[in-house]
């Protein structure tokens, strides 16, 4: 697993304090262990996996307790969806990291996380010249493999 940024984690801490306050929550271990969970992962994951990790590491957390979780950092800009499939819902760490493209190949499930600075550079063109300021974008290709016969 990566190491966090300690950057990135006293103001993701910060942010989803003020979420969960706002919502008359409060900051628990087992929310504090999903957080830091997510922070460590690179790429998509998925709730069932942050359970796993959880209680791989010796620390008990409920599936209630990380889906709500899940939800409470969605709602704070933490976390986003990803839908790969109508199946399972996938997750990506958004707040302090740049934006990211995906390649998803919808025949397999596979996804490719790729660096497409040109569509950034439309997007922060576009908010500008609008008297915006970007604060994200996101790209999602969907594909299915060229000898599938594009089915």
């Amino acid at each position: 697993m990566p190491d966090p940024d300690p950057e990135i984690i006293e103001p993701l801490c910060a942010v989803f304090r003020r979420t969960l306050r706002g919502e008359g929550l409060k900051y628990t271990p087992e929310r504090a262990a999903v957080l830091d969970t997510i922070v460590r992962l690179d790429g998509l994951f998925e709730a069932d996996s942050i359970i796993e990790k959880i209680k791989g590491g010796g620390f008990r957390v409920s599936k209630a307790t990380v889906y709500r979780t899940i939800k409470l950092l969605q709602q704070a800009g933490i976390i986003q969806a990803v839908l790969l499939d109508s199946e399972q819902t996938h997750y990506q760490l958004v707040y302090g990291r740049r934006p990211q493209e995906l390649v998803i190949r919808v025949d397999t499930g596979a996804a490719e996380t790729v660096h497409l600075p040109e569509v950034a550079a439309v997007c922060e063109s576009l908010c500008r010249e609008r008297g915006l300021v970007l604060k994200g974008h996101r790209l999602h290709i969907f594909a299915v493999g060229a000898d599938d016969g594009g089915r």
